[in-house]
């Protein structure tokens, strides 16, 4: 059990250290951030809106007192990694990347999280 408690902290760490990284560039280069998704042809209006919900996504996985907003911010943290994923890989940049290094960590923090509060 407590090989799964390290594995499970490691990963939710690393997992909130990597969206932290991710929402502080679209603060802090909101014009680049802007570039990508106009590359990417996403809307470039959800920036700032992406940003704030990837923090708020950060305190409920942390913070964990209410489940069905935890459930919640590991959707939509599914679902931003799965279509940053896919969009670099159709924009010719490869699948390597912090997008697909997220999404591998979601499984195990979301899975071992579940599994050690049950």
């Amino acid at each position: 059990m407590k090989i799964n408690k390290i594995l499970y902290w490691t990963c939710t760490i690393l997992l909130c250290l990597l969206m932290a990284y991710s929402a502080s560039m679209y603060f802090t280069s909101t014009e680049m951030i802007k570039s990508f998704f106009e590359s990417f042809n996403y809307p470039t209006y959800i920036v700032i809106p992406l940003a704030i919900l990837k923090v708020l996504g950060i305190v409920m996985i942390l913070w964990r007192k209410i489940t069905w907003l935890t459930e919640w911010a590991y959707a939509g943290f599914f679902f931003d990694m799965g279509l940053a994923t896919a969009a670099h890989y159709y924009a010719g940049h490869g699948i390597l990347g912090f997008s697909l290094y997220g999404l591998l960590l979601i499984f195990p923090s979301y899975f071992l999280g579940k599994q050690i509060r049950a």
